[in-house]
């Protein structure tokens, strides 16, 4: 290579470094400030992963500190003053406290949960399970009717929740003597796909309590002796 070529190599060299770092001087902000971003939130991110462990370790703590109170009436009302930091939180926190009050003042209790199924705020499954627990309570002072409205309720919600809606409607109708209506609700339920082996167990048994059997959805009828007629297939 000749002197002329090499000082032509040289000069485009030093031509293409004055380019670069031109470019870097006008957009080298642009590299620095996307690295600072990815720092900045990486850190952030850790940040507030640590401040939410904490968060839920202090509220398990306190949890667990007002259910080691030795007096129900303490434990509920420890609970009741702590802070919950969101809506589920709270939901659970009340209906934990619902249920410390139930044995001495289930009106209460039943009504603080039926407050936790009415709130928006709170998360469906919470809701749920509040009138599940507030229709079960004896001497809460619902009536009939309200209860089976709240339970009529949760039945188009689907799932877990169902079944056990229709469960309660069912134990509902037996409270009111309805026997036919109530045995031909479990004898529906005890066929529904969706349905836990122990809640087939558990309505099967309730089924035969009630001198029916299990599976038959023909014209069974509980006569007032206790006998069950099964309809044109009873055998003499």
């Amino acid at each position: 290579m000749s002197d002329t070529d090499s000082f032509i190599e040289e000069v485009s060299e030093e031509v293409r470094k004055e380019k670069l770092f031109a470019t870097m001087r006008k957009y080298g902000w642009i590299a620095v400030l996307a690295v600072l971003l990815l720092v900045g939130g990486a850190a952030w991110n850790e940040w507030r992963k640590a401040s939410e462990s904490a968060e839920a370790e202090a509220l398990g703590d306190a949890i667990l500190s007002a259910l080691e109170r030795e007096d129900r009436a303490a434990r509920a009302a420890a609970l009741i003053d702590i802070e919950a930091p969101d809506g589920a939180a709270e939901a659970v926190i009340a209906l934990l406290a619902a249920g410390e009050l139930t044995p001495s003042d289930p009106t209460a209790a039943a009504a603080a949960l039926l407050a936790i199924s009415d709130d928006p705020s709170v998360p469906n499954v919470y809701r749920q399970i509040a009138v599940l627990k507030a229709v079960a309570i004896p001497d809460a002072g619902l009536d009939v009717a309200t209860r089976e409205e709240r339970l009529t309720a949760l039945v188009p919600g689907g799932g877990i929740v169902r079944l056990l809606a229709e469960e309660q409607l069912a134990l509902l109708k037996l409270e009111t003597g309805d026997e036919e209506d109530a045995i031909a609700r479990l004898q529906v339920l005890r066929q529904d796909a969706e349905i836990t082996a122990s809640m087939a167990q558990r309505v099967d048994q309730l089924i035969v309590a009630l001198g029916a059997v299990p599976g038959d959805t023909g014209n069974a009828q509980v006569q007032s002796n206790g006998d069950t007629d099964t309809g044109a297939g009873a055998q003499e």
